[in-house]
């Protein structure tokens, strides 16, 4: 065993019986290739990822490479989804090496954590135009050795490259005019509904979710985009994205037609997608896609529950083969149902989940809806799925990241307040309230607990997020006072430039990744692009201008709206880059606060079902300003201190929202 044997990272445990010597990122490792004046190779990777399996088999288990490379360089393992802000840095180094990225992550460093070369996956030999890793192992170290200043040189120039491109916020002109959001979320939706295809999703093959994609095209009363939205959410629920036995998204799909996935699980993307279909079943009133939102819910709950919160992930391959817990071939189906006496329903089963001869991969099915097909099972084939449910769970099952991440159980927490069950409700104030004891230590915020790594700032604006959902949910004071704790936090650690006061206009240039309190990273990133998940810098200003509404704290909210200046040129130029930014936008511009003091009743009840995009929900008789002078009973619609006059009827605020729309 290793170093590595240690570590709170599943995926540096699967590397604890490498015969590499492998380092875990941090100070002991870089002070040991300063001594040894030996240059640093950093794998980065995450514990669900296929192609990680495969070289660490192939390379990193190969006695002879591992004698080399524990000879000539300093070897760390770094878990990207535990050190988000070290991943952020070296990836964007390898893809300006090579116009890609990917993982595993394989880049080479100074001693002083510069980068001078940088790729992804290398196979054991020279194999079709790629190196070999053993033959790459080898050129570095001779040109570490006979040509070091060559290599200090490079190093500069991508260093100085890396800096340029980590800031990229830094060199943005800003806006000298006020953003037109009603104009920049029409060419959004333009710019979507015109790259959905017949298959539903955005772009080529490998076909990721976007769920802000599809958000903002359902943030429209136009016929077109609300039908590429649900064309795309049918295609990705009814499709072998979706597990129809076991429950829950897969990552992506690897083919147009959203058939074959790849399989691993992330938590980001099944609270992310419920999120999503719940939204989508407010807008459109579709059941369907709120029993698609449940069920992942379900899902993750039943699969992917530890005692301090969710795990982060599932693996793709079960017993070394990929998929191999999923899908199906004709003769299991018939076994299983032949043993269970449902042999009768076989040709219904295979017709409605599509289970052939031929199959999608490697000769085996994975399941999809047929065409025609409702997500909900027909109650005559319910035994019939139960019992493939069953013969499932017989199978080898894929390896679990119990990892808890606080960013992605912030979002499960989220998507469990906007069920507006209360079971689930409970559930999702229960989580809260336990990661506040795992994450939160001596007064510091960790992104998953045992001060393995500081909290980012996604980690931090996602829990502010969810905090202000609790209070939305029942007006519960101490929500409210947790979010202003967390949103100060978060300022203070990670805003740059003078913090934000309630009097005087706000300064600074927006918030780093990570945390002032990290000192081993060779630069402080600034995200802004949305990709699998939000950017860290739209959700910070989506909760801290739903807290600044919420709590009438200017600081809160100039802080979100100064994020949006900052951004201004790209928002109005290239709003699909920052879809989720465009949302944030409403609110820290032109967001809505409903007010209706006093405990709940229909009128609080009512908006709590309704979709209200760019809108707070005050109720309760906590210490929010807004309810100071207000009476129970009735409903209070404004924006930016103008308030419409209060309502008792539930016809009458639904005529009020529209209007302020």
């Amino acid at each position: 065993m290793n170093r590595l044997a240690l570590s709170t990272s599943a995926y540096l445990r699967q590397h604890a019986d490498n015969p590499v010597d492998w380092w875990p990122w941090g100070p002991d490792a870089l002070e040991i290739a300063r001594e040894l004046d030996r240059p640093i190779f950093l794998s980065i990777g995450y514990a669900a990822c296929h192609w990680c399996h495969v070289m660490a088999h192939e390379s990193f288990e190969d006695l002879a490479i591992a004698e080399f490379l524990n000879e000539h360089f300093i070897a760390i393992k770094v878990d990207r989804e535990e050190r988000p802000d070290l991943d952020t840095i070296y990836m964007t180094a390898t893809q300006l090496v090579t116009g890609q990225g990917g993982w595993p992550m394989s880049v080479f460093l100074t001693p002083d954590g510069r980068p001078f070369l940088a790729g992804t996956y290398y196979p054991p030999a020279d194999r079709a135009g790629t190196v070999g890793f053993p033959r790459l192992l080898r050129a570095v170290h001779d040109a570490w050795t006979d040509k070091r200043t060559l290599v200090t040189d490079q190093a500069d120039q991508l260093a100085a490259a890396l800096r340029r491109e980590v800031s990229f916020i830094d060199h943005l002109t800003e806006s000298s005019e006020r953003l037109d959001l009603a104009s920049i979320r029409r060419r959004l939706r333009d710019e979507l509904s015109s790259r959905v295809d017949e298959h539903g999703g955005f772009g080529h093959a490998p076909k990721f979710p976007r769920p802000s994609y599809v958000d903002a095209l359902l943030d429209s009363d136009d016929v077109a985009p609300r039908q590429a939205a649900t064309r795309t959410l049918r295609a990705m629920s009814h499709g072998g994205l979706y597990d129809h036995f076991g429950g829950g998204f897969a990552r992506y799909s690897v083919d147009d037609r959203w058939r074959v996935p790849h399989f691993e699980k992330m938590l980001s993307d099944q609270a992310l997608l419920a999120l999503c279909y719940l939204r989508a079943h407010r807008v459109t009133a579709d059941d369907e896609w709120r029993d698609v939102a449940l069920q992942t819910l379900h899902f993750v709950q039943r699969e992917l529950a530890t005692p301090d919160g969710y795990a982060s992930s599932l693996d793709a391959d079960a017993a070394g083969i990929e998929g191999s817990h999923i899908t199906w071939t004709p003769d299991e189906v018939n076994s299983v149902l032949e043993e269970a006496g449902l042999a009768h329903l076989s040709d219904a089963v295979m017709r409605r989940w599509q289970i052939t001869p031929t199959g999608d991969l490697d000769g085996r099915s994975v399941p999809a809806l047929a065409p025609g097909e409702s997500f909900a099972t027909p109650a005559h084939l319910d035994a019939a799925h139960r019992a493939l449910q069953i013969a499932r769970r017989r199978r080898p099952q894929p390896s679990r990241d119990d990892k808890v991440v606080l960013e992605w159980n912030a979002m499960v927490a989220r998507a469990l307040f906007a069920t507006g069950d209360a079971d689930l409700i409970a559930d999702g104030q229960a989580l809260l309230e336990s990661l506040r004891v795992t994450h939160l230590v001596d007064g510091m915020w960790f992104r998953v607990g045992q001060r393995a790594a500081h909290a980012t700032t996604s980690d931090l604006a996602w829990l502010v997020d969810a905090e202000l959902d609790a209070f939305e949910v029942n007006g519960s004071d101490s929500w409210l006072e947790q979010a202003r704790d967390d949103a100060t936090y978060l300022l203070t650690h990670y805003w740059d430039g003078p913090l934000p006061t309630r009097d005087g206009p706000v300064m600074g240039n927006g918030l780093y990744d990570s945390s002032d309190l990290v000192t081993d990273v060779l630069v402080r990133a600034k995200g802004l692009f949305d990709g699998a998940t939000p950017s860290g810098h739209a959700v910070a200003t989506r909760a801290l201008a739903r807290l600044g509404l919420i709590d009438e704290r200017a600081d809160f909210l100039g802080a979100a709206q100064r994020l949006v200046e900052v951004a201004g040129n790209l928002l109005a130029n290239h709003p699909s880059s920052v879809p989720d930014l465009v949302d944030a936008a409403g609110f820290a511009l032109d967001g809505v606060e409903v007010v209706i003091p006093g405990p709940e009743n229909p009128l609080s009840r009512h908006v709590r079902l309704m979709s209200m995009p760019h809108a707070v929900l005050v109720t309760g008789s906590g210490s929010s300003p807004l309810l100071v002078g207000r009476e129970p009973g009735r409903a209070y619609v404004c924006r930016r201190g103008v308030c419409l006059a209060p309502v008792r009827t539930v016809d009458q605020l639904d005529d009020q929202l529209r209007a302020i729309r």
